[in-house]
C-alpha cells in the first residue's frame, strides 16, 4: 500500500522540527503532527550548548542565532543594571564574571576554563552562541521547516495508530472540532513530549525515579522584588533563583512532587512558593507565564518498537537542572534524522537504524544521572550541604571548572565508533580552510564529508560511487598539519581520520598506516555499499 508520507512526526516541538528538518535535508517526505497553533510561550529552557550550536552552525543557521544572542545579551544587561545600579557613565559598576554555566547552582566562572583544551577549540565559532531561549529555537525551526517543504499539521494531535507490514496508519484529530483523519506512513517518530501518546501507546518500557521535589519558574510582576538576591540562592528552606531577566523567578521545595501536576499555576501558588524559600515579602501581582516541575527521571528501555521511534522527552524525562533536556533532544534528532531518511530511501539498511539507540541511550542515561546528582546537592539537609561545599571548592579550579563545563557543553560527548584516531567518534574540529572556509560550511546539505587534506587521489577514489550520499572536497588546513582527511557522518560526527604522516599509505586502501582504520569500512557502515554501476563510471571518467 502507497504512503502518504515517508516519516510522520508526532510533536512540533523544537526536536520534532529538527528531527522533520533533517529528514527532509535527507530526501524524505515528512509531516508533522502538533496539537498547538502557535509557539510555546511557556517558560523554559533560557540556552543551548555547544553541541546544540554546533549542530545549528552546521546547517547554516548561526547568523540567525547570533541576532537572538544580541537580543538575550541585552536583556541579561538591563536586568544587572536594574539590580545593581549604575555609575554616571551608565556603565555597571562593575564587571561580572563569564559565566560558563553551573552544576546545581553552583556558578562555573569563565576565566577559569582552560582555553587550550581543545574540545572548546573544535567548536569553532558555536562555541560562543549560547544565550537562545527556547521559544527562539522553535521560531526558527518553524520557519526552516517550512523553507524545506515539511508539511506542517497544526492544531492536530495523534490519536492513535496500527503498524502492519507495510507501514502504519496514523489516526489524527482536530484539537478544534474533533474532525478525524487518517495518513499512511512508513514509519512514525515520537517527539511528543514526556507524557508521550505514541510512547504509552506502542507499549515502551519506561524505567526510572519517581519524583521528590516541586520546582516552579514563572515570568512575574511583582513587588518586593528588591529583597530577592539575583541568581541562584540556597536556603534553609529550598533553592530560589532570581533573573537573569526581569520577572524571571524559579523554585525549589524539596517536601515531595505536587499534589496535582495537572493543575493550572496560580499567583498565589507561586508567591506562597517564592515567600517559603526566599523569606522574603514578595507580592506576585502578575504572571505572565508558569510551569511547574518534579525531578521525575525515566528513560524508555530502547528507542525503537517496530516502526515507531522515539527522540527527545518521549524517550527521556527528568529535572531541567543544568538546561540539558532540549540540548540531548536535539542531539537525538541529529542523530536519527539523516539515518532514518537513508533507511527510507533505499540508501542503507534498516540495521543501520540499531546505531541510534545504540549511540544516544548511554548520554540519554548520563543526563538522567547527571540532574539526579545535581538534586542530591540541592538538598537543604547538612550531609548535602557539605557535599555542595566540596564540589562548590572543585569549580574553584581551572581542571574542575573545565571539567564541569565540558560535561554541561556536551563537547565531551564521544560515541563508541570503530576506529584508532583520537577524532573518530567525536564532534568534527571545525577546522578553517585555506580558502577562508570551515569545515561547517561543507555539512550545510546535510550530506556525509569526505574531506581530503593531503590531495590524495587514493583517498578520494574510495568515495567512488557514493555519488549524492557523500561530498568529496579537497582543501588544505595549515593549522591542523597532523590531518590527512576526515570522513564525518551528517550529524557532524567523525566517523573515520587519518594522519598527515600516513597519507601515502591510504592511497588506494584507507589505512591509516597498517592499523586496519580503512576508509572502505567506514564508508559503507554509514552510507551503505557504492553503487558500482557510478563507481565504473568515475574510474572510466578519471582514466
Amino acid at each position: 500500500m502507497d504512503s502518504d508520507f515517508d516519516v510522520v512526526v508526532a510533536g512540533g516541538g523544537p526536536v520534532g522540527l529538527m528531527l522533520a528538518c533533517e529528514l527532509r535535508l535527507g530526501g524524505a517526505s515528512v509531516a508533522v503532527v502538533e496539537r498547538r497553533t502557535e509557539v510555546d510561550q511557556t517558560i523554559k529552557a533560557g540556552a543551548i550548548n555547544t553541541s546544540t550550536a554546533e549542530a545549528f552552525y552546521r546547517r547554516g543557521m548561526l547568523p540567525a542565532l547570533a541576532e537572538v544572542q544580541q537580543r538575550s545579551v541585552e536583556r541579561f544587561q538591563a536586568f544587572v543594571r536594574a539590580q545593581r545600579g549604575t555609575q554616571a557613565n551608565g556603565q555597571l559598576p562593575h564587571k561580572p564574571s563569564k559565566f560558563a554555566g553551573h552544576f546545581a547552582g553552583i556558578m562555573l566562572r569563565g576565566e577559569l576554563l582552560d582555553a587550550t583544551d581543545s574540545d572548546f577549540m573544535n567548536a569553532g565559532p558555536a562555541g560562543g552562541v549560547s544565550l537562545i531561549p527556547q521559544q527562539e529555537v522553535e521560531r526558527l525551526l518553524t520557519e526552516r521547516a517550512r523553507q524545506l517543504g515539511v508539511e506542517l499539521h497544526s492544531g492536530t494531535e495523534l490519536t492513535g495508530f496500527d503498524e502492519d507490514d507495510g507501514g502504519i496508519e496514523v489516526r489524527v484529530a482536530r484539537v478544534a472540532d474533533g474532525w478525524a483523519e487518517k495518513m499512511r506512513a512508513n514509519w512514525l517518530v515520537g517527539c511528543d513530549g514526556g507524557r508521550s501518546t505514541v510512547r504509552k501507546l506502542a507499549g515502551f518500557a519506561f524505567p526510572g525515579t519517581d519524583p521528590q521535589i516541586t520546582g516552579h519558574q514563572a515570568l512575574v510582576e511583582m513587588t518586593g522584588s528588591e529583597a530577592l538576591r539575583p541568581g541562584w540562592n540556597h536556603t534553609d528552606t529550598g533553592t530560589y533563583v532570581h533573573g537573569p531577566m526581569p520577572g524571571r523567578i524559579l523554585t525549589v521545595e524539596f517536601d515531595g512532587p505536587p499534589a496535582d501536576r495537572e493543575a493550572a499555576v496560580t499567583a498565589e501558588e507561586l508567591q506562597a512558593s517564592l515567600r517559603h524559600v526566599s523569606g522574603a515579602e514578595v507580592t506576585i501581582t502578575g504572571v505572565r507565564t508558569a510551569t511547574r516541575f518534579t525531578d521525575n527521571a525515566r528513560q524508555a528501555a530502547d528507542y525503537r518498537a517496530g516502526r515507531v521511534l522515539l527522540a527527545g522527552d518521549a524517550a527521556h524525562v527528568h529535572s531541567p537542572f543544568g538546561g540539558q533536556g532540549l540540548n540531548l533532544g536535539i542531539g537525538d534528532a541529529m542523530n536519527l534524522g539523516w539515518k532514518l531518511a537513508a533507511v527510507v530511501r533505499g540508501r542503507a539498511p534498516e540495521g543501520l537504524l540499531d546505531s541510534y539507540a545504540a549511540e544516544r541511550h548511554p548520554i540519554g542515561a548520563w543526563v538522567l544521572e547527571w540532574t539526579r546528582a545535581q538534586v542530591a546537592l540541592m538538598r537543604p539537609e547538612p550531609q548535602a550541604r557539605a557535599l555542595r561545599g566540596v564540589v562548590a571548592e572543585l569549580t574553584e579550579s581551572v581542571a574542575g571548572t573545565t571539567y564541569f563545563a565540558k560535561k554541561i557543553s556536551g563537547v565531551s560527548h564521544r560515541y563508541d565508533l570503530p576506529g584508532s584516531h583520537p577524532l573518530v567518534g567525536r564532534s568534527a574540529p571545525d577546522l578553517e580552510l585555506a580558502d577562508g572556509t570551515r569545515l561547517a560550511d561543507l555539512l550545510h546539505d546535510g550530506r556525509g564529508l569526505l574531506l581530503d587534506l593531503a590531495d590524495d587521489a587514493g583517498l578520494r577514489a574510495e568515495a567512488e560511487g557514493y555519488g549524492e550520499r557523500v561530498r568529496v572536497a579537497t582543501a588544505a588546513c595549515p593549522g591542523r598539519p597532523e590531518l590527512a582527511g576526515l570522513l564525518v557522518r551528517p550529524d557532524g560526527f567523525t566517523a573515520w581520520a587519518a594522519g598527515a604522516g600516513d597519507a601515502s599509505d591510504t592511497a588506494g586502501t584507507g589505512d591509516t598506516a597498517g592499523t586496519g582504520d580503512r576508509l572502505a569500512d567506514a564508508l559503507s557502515q554509514w552510507f551503505g555499499a557504492p553503487d558500482r554501476a557510478a563507481r565504473t563510471s568515475e574510474s572510466a571518467a578519471a582514466c
